[in-house]
């Protein structure tokens, strides 16, 4: 898991408008439903991820007490002393726990100092979620229930934990985390208040997202954009610092094992959609990742256009 502190310049980001709501949101309580109300969240899902990208989902079956448990063990995690958390400090990307620091506090992956029970308890629910989706996405996509399913179940979950200070503590910017994608095929987000934005490509505007009592934020990822052979986006966000109060996020990124490669869906691609991306995996973006450290703006998904 992973934990860090950042804030960015607005000036840095291009989409400057700002827009309200309204956002999709799901009902994840129809997905085991009768038929028709399952094809009709199928449905649903299906478009919130050609059109946007991002949807919400609620009645999904994490209880208040555990997100709330995890949320605190991450809380707790930060109010520790700068030396016990720098004892985790590392620029190896796959080290299963990693601390770094800016102006966001963040760390990486999942251990026994953030109280493995709650974070551990929360884990475990928010990937049966993602595994869900993700089989409702692929349905969506025509490729049926159940495919590629072994390898979903047997893939990696990264859980990435950002603390994001109260705006009045960082006069300078307002933007805590840079306009990014998600690495893998779905990003499952619990944050503690406001201040998620997406990207809208038909406004070129960002979403402000109002927090839906008891929802989550779900994102398409890079791999999902690869797979779908570009039916689906990965979506742009970022992360604005909150005016009131500071704000943890937990991010739970979801995708195929660390050396399995990801291609474009065969039965997506033909004479009038031809392969649009180059295979790539896990361990080939982390690569990405430490050859273009000091280049920030060095896209992964770019990188794997044909």
């Amino acid at each position: 898991m992973s934990a860090s502190s950042t804030a960015v310049s607005r000036e840095n980001n291009p989409l400057e408008e700002i827009h309200p709501p309204p956002m999709p949101v799901i009902n994840l309580g129809h997905i085991s439903s009768d038929p028709s109300k399952r094809a009709c969240l199928i449905d649903d899902i299906g478009k919130a991820c050609r059109d946007l990208g991002y949807f919400q989902v609620i009645n999904h079956g994490i209880s208040q007490s555990v997100m709330d448990g995890a949320l605190e063990a991450a809380s707790e995690f930060f109010k520790l002393p700068s030396e016990t958390k720098e004892e985790f400090a590392s620029d190896d990307l796959r080290q299963p726990v990693r601390y770094d620091t800016s102006s966001k506090d963040s760390i990486s992956v999942s251990r026994a100092f953030l109280k493995q029970e709650n974070m551990g308890k929360y884990a475990t629910e928010v990937r049966r979620v993602a595994l869900q989706l993700i089989e409702a996405i692929l349905e969506s996509l025509g490729l049926g229930k159940g495919y590629l399913q072994e390898k979903f179940h047997e893939g990696l979950q990264l859980l990435a934990v950002n603390c994001y200070p109260k705006a009045s503590q960082v006069p300078t910017t307002t933007v805590g985390l840079a306009p990014h994608s998600d690495y893998g095929f779905l990003t499952i987000l619990l944050t503690s208040c406001q201040g998620l934005e997406v990207a809208d490509r038909s406004s070129n505007s960002w979403k402000m997202v109002q927090q839906l009592p008891h929802a989550l934020d779900v994102h398409t990822g890079d791999h999902m954009e690869v797979l779908s052979n570009g039916r689906i986006k990965t979506v742009v966000h970022r992360a604005v610092l909150n005016p009131e109060e500071a704000r943890i996020s937990i991010a739970s990124i979801h995708g195929f094992a660390l050396h399995e490669k990801v291609a474009c869906a065969k039965e997506l691609v033909d004479e009038q959609n031809p392969q649009k991306y180059k295979e790539s995996s896990f361990s080939n973006f982390l690569d990405h990742l430490a050859a273009n450290m000091d280049n920030k703006h060095r896209n992964f998904l770019e990188s794997l256009r044909m």
